[in-house]
Parts: C-alpha cells; structure tokens; sequence
C-alpha cells in the first residue's frame, strides 16, 4: 500500500486501531504510518499505547503474542524512537512526506533493525518481552 496522503496514513492507522485492517496491508510501511500518526496525534502517549494496539490488532486478525512470533517490545520502541526523529527532522511536514522520507531510507530497508541489534539478542523472548538496548551501534536518536 502507498501512502501518498496523510488522509491515507490516518485511514490505515485508525483501522489498525479499530482492528479492521486487512492482515495483508499490515506492512512494514504500515507499521511506520501508524507510528508516525500516533506520535503525531498522541505524541509521548504513543510510545505506552503502542504496545497494546499492536498486540490486540495480531490477534484479531488470528495471530498470537508469544515468544517467538507477535508482538515484539524492542522492534516496536526501536520504530518509534526513529519514527520520532524523522519527525522532528521534518517538523511540520506532511506525513506522507516524512513517510516517504523513511521509506526511501535506511529504515525503508525491512531488516534495517539487524544494523543495530545482532540477530540472535534481538530475536530473543526476552527483547520480546522487554526493551533490550543495541549490541552492534546505539541507535541513531
């Protein structure tokens, strides 16, 4: 799914929100728009709030939140600290075009995470779980 407008990027975050997006749209560009939407509309709020939604939204559309597939604690909070600085890097700035911004970067790339966290602690139940910091480099916020 592109996302051209920021009336896009809201629709696809509400409905994540709502537990109405398709799976299959539930892409990593998806994940991006609902975090930049969220922080945007939530600001710091977002970064307590995501956990919950992600979870909820994995399982209504049949997954499961274990140890080994759902829901991940350091993914999401790392994609939101990244969200975060392309925001304020673009303050002001469309969402669509911030979006682009990040797509179109390092963070656009689906594994662009294993530049910061080694595969085996980031794949771990415990960065699942929880936080766990980067093993390779600091993240760059």
């Amino acid at each position: 799914m592109n996302f051209e407008t920021d009336d896009e990027i809201e629709a696809a975050a509400r409905a994540m929100i709502a537990c109405t997006l398709p799976k299959e749209r539930w892409t990593h560009a998806a994940h991006f728009a609902a975090a930049l939407w969220l922080l945007r509309d939530r600001g710091e709020a977002a970064y307590a709030e995501m956990p919950g939604l992600i979870r909820r939204y994995n399982e209504s559309v049949g997954g499961r939140n274990t140890d080994t597939e759902g829901y991940h604690e350091t993914i999401t909070q790392a994609s939101l600290r990244m969200a975060a600085r392309a925001l304020a890097e673009a303050e002001g700035a469309p969402l669509s075009a911030v979006l682009a911004g990040m797509m179109n970067g390092p963070c656009g790339r689906s594994g662009w995470i294993f530049d910061y966290w080694t595969k085996e602690r980031l794949m771990s139940p415990e960065a699942r779980r929880e936080w766990v910091a980067p093993d390779l480099q600091p993240l760059p916020v």
